[in-house]
């Protein structure tokens, strides 16, 4: 179980009662979360609440919403109905239904800047080497000086164990070193929490166990995030909290050791017995 205490560093330009309301806020929050693809319902009111230092692991079958449900947390994906509130700030919506967006863009920056999204397939820049990759949105997203990216994107190649392999291009890395790459990318924004959409399936297990040594570093040291993934041993060794998710409901939800341990659903036994087997 990890446990965090370590502190947020807020935006100097936000106003005391910004900063306050911040510190005592869930990092994110989703309450009664509806999305649908046409006639397809995919969540069917999902409530989510992440704190600062605490790590969720999201399970369950294919199609059962996992993904959806954190590509709807930075927004990435519109949810139909329901709120979604980054440090206690709730995201303004306009329209309604399949017509709903949200009605504000400097909220929907300061939400994708700081909830940095890892995703299955990388979605490394081909053209640009890896630290280019790295220190390409703190420049032109963040403003932040060209060199001073380029040292912190270096430490942080460092960090995740490919400091080596700065110059290189994605097409010359592993599939493990490309989504390292793209670790330290999610973290070159220095944001409040990392969305991890399934990041180990795409790689054999050698190649997993480098990216999972480095998500388990990254718990350690209190990070927040929340983690899509079919490996049950990360979802049970990293996470504070474990939901699984069924036709798009939380079906059960609670401490790792004891969903694992001791599922109450009949369907969570179901896929606990089926991925063991696997």
């Amino acid at each position: 179980m990890k446990v965090n205490n370590s502190n947020l560093d807020f935006d100097s330009n936000a106003t005391d009662s910004e900063s306050e309301r911040a510190a005592v806020a869930p990092v994110v929050c989703l309450e009664n979360i509806h999305k649908q693809f046409g006639s397809l319902e995919v969540l069917k009111g999902i409530d989510l609440k992440a704190s600062a230092g605490e790590v969720i692991s999201l399970i369950g079958s294919s199609g059962s919403g996992k993904s959806t449900l954190l590509r709807c947390a930075n927004l990435l994906e519109v949810p139909q109905d329901g709120e979604i509130i980054f440090e206690g700030e709730p995201i303004i919506w306009s329209g309604s239904g399949f017509s709903r967006k949200p009605s504000d863009n400097d909220q929907v920056r300061k939400l994708r800047t700081n909830l940095s999204m890892v995703f299955q397939q990388f979605n490394l820049w081909a053209h640009l080497t890896i630290l280019e990759n790295v220190i390409e949105a703190p420049v032109t997203v963040l403003g932040r000086d060209p060199l001073q990216s380029a040292a912190f994107g270096l430490e942080l190649l460092e960090k995740v164990g490919i400091g080596d392999k700065s110059d290189a291009y994605p097409s010359q890395l592993s599939g493990g070193q490309q989504q390292r790459a793209a670790i330290a990318r999610a973290l070159a924004m220095e944001p409040r929490a990392i969305l991890f959409d399934e990041p180990t399936s795409a790689l054999d297990p050698e190649l997993e166990a480098e990216v999972v040594r480095v998500i388990k570093s990254l718990a350690d040291e209190g990070r927040t995030m929340i983690i899509v993934t079919h490996d049950m041993k990360l979802a049970r060794e990293v996470a504070n909290q474990s939901i699984f998710l069924h036709q798009g409901l939380i079906e059960e939800q609670g401490d790792p050791e004891e969903l694992f341990g001791n599922p109450k659903s009949e369907r969570l036994q179901q896929f606990l017995s089926a991925t063991a087997s696997v």
